[in-house]
């Protein structure tokens, strides 16, 4: 499953699902896909996501299908990379006051 973000101000992002749901769990909802966020709640989100990835940046956050590309074996990408398109699409959205929408 793929999940895709979406808000007027930014483009599309697109994660795996597992990832996604992480994420979006990490922003205090509760990881229902579809759904969103309203505006007044963008800010709040936000800074739940930003403590979570600051106490936890370096950790590995991959897909959970065990999928690997060859010479990829024992490569991770972090918290933090993973989280970074949807940090910025949050703060855009909480300056311009937009909803924030994901579905599949």
């Amino acid at each position: 499953m793929l999940v895709k973000f979406q808000t007027k101000s930014q483009a599309t992002i697109t994660m795996f699902g597992d990832i996604a749901v992480t994420l979006i769990k990490l922003m205090g909802h509760s990881g229902t896909v579809p759904s969103a966020l309203l505006a007044e709640e963008v800010p709040a989100a936000l800074a739940r996501l930003k403590a979570a990835v600051a106490e936890h940046s370096n950790e590995p956050l991959d897909p959970q299908d065990g999928s690997s590309r060859d010479g990829d074996e024992g490569q991770s990408v972090s918290l933090a990379h993973r989280a970074l398109p949807l940090i910025e699409m949050l703060t855009a959205a909480a300056a311009g006051r937009e909803n924030v929408m994901w579905d599949k």
